[in-house]
């Protein structure tokens, strides 16, 4: 298991539950992972199909999704591929024949999928080691974003009897792991709950007073990083890219309201780093793999403490230092009371209810925001202090107002990587690079290299081969091909510092 993750991933060890997780899925065994976004969910689906003869079935509710993961397999040379609505008959035909011939490892399919005429019969003509579903609490009715189309998923165990099921997601309640578990139908399987705790996301709520002028001054503080900021509504959306836009910002804007082709350019640019900032409404974002979002904003209240953990989920993937800063206001709250007066269904209003009266709480705590969020998922959190939100941060550096809501002068956060100490010129210099390899390759530059890489390539200053597989994510394949351009790079910049020494 070892050699693979090194080989493949260019990891040296495994993550908190990971490898408990995979032993299970090798015994024939079904099970329920819940691990925070970031958490390296995914890997405990690809390594097992690696190992196993077959092909690994993993069902995804988005298109993007499907796309960066397997963007990223094949970057570490794994063969893997997807089947959607994106793709044409043709390329379907293509890639079931893929499938059928054994040349895959890995086959991501989208949920709606499994009800297409004659798709049942092509999964029953190859042999399938592991059926993962992502995202499960879209099966339950409970979750924050269910999706009919998940339903279909009950027939999976009673069609394939005897292949491990995994179902993963990054956001649970009791209610939910219960209901995914009898939506699925299964029996002999073993529930593995990780920490929920990103302890390198600093969380804050600010009153919402002026809130362009605070929004301006935090995205100041992460000039050139990737920010997500969540709106109500289309209009709040598309005023705020307008605002963001005559400050000489690069934003765009994703919601419902625009086509599909100016939503995927959008998503697009701000994948492959050409906008730093993309302003949405919940629309966008579940499941995006870019691991470098330095900062969410939600700009409205969210419905639920599920969501908005989901949406904050998306900063800081990569592990580095990121910030998520809600704007509170009450007028917020009287929205989402309109359209929960709205819903007629009796269970689904009160439910709703409930989900805004525990955002509203969140929205007033005087104590730990980490704390609040982990326990909510079950989670006992036993620190007196996290030292990473604006209530446990010393009195003097606190950002949150008082019940009186004077607005504080907003936070001074840059970007601080935990190592510090690395070559800014030389990152800067490799980013380029890795900017320059991903449009060749019309790939997001964070499947070249993340920026934990850059920095560690920035720290360690490798210049032989050997030294360049010991950074962070690069395995045998990422060595290969784009070890000669990245080392020679990093000798010219240091042969240079060594001149003017």
């Amino acid at each position: 298991m070892e050699h693979l993750l090194k080989k493949y991933f260019g990891y040296e060890s495994f993550r908190n539950l990971q490898k408990e997780i995979i032993q299970h899925i090798l015994t024939g065994k079904d099970c329920v992972a819940l691990m925070p976004t970031g958490g390296g969910k995914s890997l405990c689906f690809q390594l097992p199909a690696l190992m196993l003869d077959g092909v690994a079935i993993v069902i995804s509710p988005l298109i993007s999704l499907m796309k960066d993961q397997v963007d990223a397999l094949c970057a570490n040379g794994i063969a893997a591929d997807f089947i959607n609505s994106s793709l044409s008959p043709v390329q379907i035909a293509s890639v079931i024949e893929r499938a059928k011939s054994g040349e895959l490892k890995i086959l991501y399919i989208a949920p709606e999928r499994l009800s297409s005429d004659g798709f049942e019969e092509f999964l029953f003509s190859i042999k399938i080691n592991i059926i993962a579903i992502d995202e499960a609490h879209c099966i339950s009715q409970w979750g924050h974003d269910f999706r009919p189309d998940y339903r279909n998923l009950s027939m999976l165990k009673k069609q394939f009897l005897n292949i491990p099921i995994i179902a993963l997601t990054a956001t649970a309640t009791q209610n939910v792991r219960e209901d995914i578990v009898k939506q699925l139908g299964l029996h002999n399987y073993q529930m593995f709950i990780s920490s929920f705790n990103r302890p390198n996301l600093h969380y804050e709520v600010l009153p919402k007073r002026d809130s362009l002028t605070t929004i301006r001054q935090l995205l100041k503080t992460c000039r050139n990083q990737s920010v997500i900021i969540y709106c109500f509504s289309r209009k709040d959306t598309e005023a705020l890219v307008y605002n963001l836009k005559s400050y000489g910002f690069k934003a765009a804007a994703y919601h419902a309201g625009l086509n599909a082709k100016t939503r995927k350019e959008n998503q697009e640019s701000f994948i492959k780093d050409k906008i730093d900032i993309i302003v949405a409404t919940i629309a966008f974002g579940m499941g995006i793999d870019k691991p470098d979002v330095r900062l969410v904003i939600h700009h409205s209240l969210p419905k639920s403490i599920e969501g908005y953990y989901q949406e904050t989920g998306r900063a800081g993937r990569d592990g580095l230092p990121a910030k998520c800063v809600l704007f509170f206001s009450y007028a917020d709250k009287f929205k989402h009371d309109y359209f929960i007066s709205n819903i007629r269904n009796d269970e689904e209003r009160q439910k709703s209810q409930e989900n805004l009266d525990e955002m509203l709480y969140y929205g007033n705590i005087r104590t730990c925001r980490r704390r609040f969020l982990l326990n909510y998922f079950d989670e006992n959190y036993l620190e007196k202090n996290c030292a990473n939100c604006d209530i446990c941060l010393p009195q003097t550096s606190r950002q949150t107002p008082k019940k009186s809501f004077i607005v504080p002068s907003p936070p001074v956060f840059t970007f601080n990587p935990e190592n510090a100490d690395y070559d800014k010129t030389l990152f800067e210099k490799l980013k380029n690079l890795r900017t320059e390899e991903a449009q060749r390759l019309k790939v997001p530059p964070y499947v070249v290299f993340g920026d934990k890489s850059l920095i560690q390539m920035a720290t360690d200053l490798p210049v032989t081969e050997q030294d360049f597989l010991e950074i962070y994510g690069v395995a045998q394949q990422k060595l290969s091909q784009f070890g000669k351009q990245f080392i020679s790079v990093i000798k010219e910049h240091k042969n240079k510092k060594d001149k003017n020494k």
